[in-house]
């Protein structure tokens, strides 16, 4: 077995190469990172974000997220209902009533999903600002290097004639 290399593919702990990013393991295979995949995935984020205050229907959450699609918001209620987050209750009613709601876990991960929400919102000017700086330089370079392609194919073209 290669050195560093441990017996069970799905172990997630430390490695030893970075001691802040403890269980952030990249494998597709760890429980963190699906766990991390599942929760931060922009239709799950909504979905917590609006269960928050209040249960709702099936066709409520489907109205108020813009985009998702029928399949799409069912795969997730179902997948944050398997992980804990959401519960469902059908309500014995013609046509079938169905509320979802956060669970006390699901609860919990809100809250630290409002805290990204103002970290985002503090510093959304400072992050404009580094893009549009960032979109500048990296124009600024292809244009350099174009131009410095245009000059070398002239200076090519002229050394052509030259040489025949």
């Amino acid at each position: 077995m290669e050195d560093g290399t441990f017996e069970s593919l799905g172990y997630c702990a430390d490695t030893g190469i970075d001691e802040d990013v403890l269980q952030w393991d990249q494998r597709a295979d760890c429980e963190v990172r699906q766990i991390l995949d599942r929760v931060a995935d922009k239709w799950s984020l909504l979905v917590i974000a609006l269960l928050d205050k209040r249960s709702l229907r099936f066709t409520e959450l489907r109205r108020a997220i813009d985009g998702v699609s029928q399949r799409m918001l069912t795969r997730t209620l179902r997948h944050l209902e398997r992980d804990g987050l959401v519960s469902r209750t059908v309500h014995a009613t013609v046509p079938p009533r169905v509320d979802y709601r956060l669970t006390p876990m699901g609860a919990t991960l809100h809250s630290t999903i409002r805290a990204l929400v103002v970290w985002t919102e503090e510093h959304q000017n400072a992050i404009a600002a580094a893009r549009a700086a960032y979109d500048e330089r990296t124009a600024a370079e292809r244009q350099a290097a174009e131009r410095e392609e245009a000059e070398r194919d002239a200076v090519a073209r002229a050394v052509l004639p030259a040489r025949n």
